[in-house]
């Protein structure tokens, strides 16, 4: 069984330091691991946050105390949207964070969350061994990010009122999407669109601010989404929401740490990518027991209903991303190239 090493915390400005004994080099990398999702435990609890909590033991027991780390749920250490930039800064170490919320500060991250291009885990995951996650792994590098853990999860809808299955479901509703390209096939369908992390959704939910909902199955559990909905629409059978949403960590502070650090982490976090998967999934299947226990009605996406949503997609979000910049036009390209 993994164990856990916990370290005293110390300044944000100095998430990673190397601590030198008196004439060694003795070894104490303490890193930072901050998320916005609820903490747990290793066992039980959020599979986000257990992801990061095994992480932090699982490199802290090969390195053999080398390196250390604290896990800070629920953006307690950093605000949720502040965290990449944190890390390009390197004054955050790691973070499990939503691709897409870095699109404000670089739109090519949007490919994380480009609605019906990613239909099945399988054509996600294949991304990090074809060009399209080189291509990828290379920009976010370039701009001071790395990509340790890939995790994708499939999206549903929970709604206040009626369910949203269909485009023309959205129509005159008010609905946070997840992403810019999101919310552009939404305005296409005839809703209001609002921009707000997944952690934000419960409480716009409950005064009315937001009619419905679009995020992972993880998090319409995770952040109790069904005390505040009516209807469901689970993503468990077909989706045309995929989010990238990896463990990353600041390549400023990777580049500091000697090479067997660094072969602990990337060894670490790709051995870790079954399990994501594993736990998005049983969180697919899970997210309907949850719903209909609560009393909301449950329906579900398939083939030909999430057609639809990507027929929108290709004539406006995939057509407006491509045309951002050079590096959005050949992203899309690599990636349409990866077959569901």
């Amino acid at each position: 069984m993994l164990t856990r090493r916990h370290v005293l915390a110390s300044a944000l400005a100095a998430p990673a330091v190397l601590r030198m004994g008196v004439g060694t080099a003795q070894a104490a990398t303490t890193l930072k691991i901050s998320h916005q999702f609820p903490g747990g435990t290793i066992e039980k609890g959020d599979f986000r946050d257990r992801l990061c909590r095994m992480f932090a033991a699982e490199v802290a027991k090969r390195s053999g105390g080398e390196i250390a780390a604290d896990v800070y749920p629920n953006s307690s250490l950093v605000k949720t949207n502040a965290q990449f930039s944190a890390m390009r800064k390197g004054a955050l170490d790691l973070s499990l964070y939503p691709m897409p919320y870095a699109g404000g500060e670089l739109p090519e991250t949007n490919i994380g969350l480009m609605p019906g291009l990613v239909t099945n885990y399988d054509q996600g995951l294949r991304w990090k061994k074809e060009p399209v996650g080189k291509a990828l792994s290379d920009f976010l590098a370039d701009k001071g990010i790395l990509l340790i853990t890939w995790v994708w999860q499939a999206g549903g809808v929970a709604s206040r009122s009626k369910a949203i299955v269909a485009p023309e479901d959205a129509k005159g509703l008010k609905v946070r999407g997840g992403s810019k390209e999101m919310d552009r096939v939404l305005q296409t369908a005839g809703a209001a669109v609002l921009t707000l992390p997944s952690n934000e959704l419960y409480a716009a939910m409950q005064t009315g601010a937001c009619d419905a909902g679009i995020t992972s199955s993880t998090s319409l559990i995770s952040f109790r989404l069904e005390e505040v909905a009516k209807s469901l629409t689970s993503g468990a059978k077909a989706s045309y929401w995929f989010m990238l949403e990896p463990l990353m960590m600041s390549k400023a502070i990777f580049d500091k740490l000697p090479k067997k650090q660094q072969d602990i982490i990337l060894a670490v976090g790709a051995e870790l990518e079954p399990f994501g998967r594993k736990g998005a999934q049983d969180d697919d299947a899970e997210v309907s027991n949850v719903y209909e226990k609560a009393g909301a009605k449950v329906s579900t996406l398939d083939a030909a209903t999430v057609g639809k949503w990507r027929d929108i997609a290709r004539d406006t979000a995939w057509k407006e991303y491509s045309a951002k910049t050079a590096t959005s036009a050949n992203l899309l390209k690599l990636a349409t190239d990866v077959s569901a």
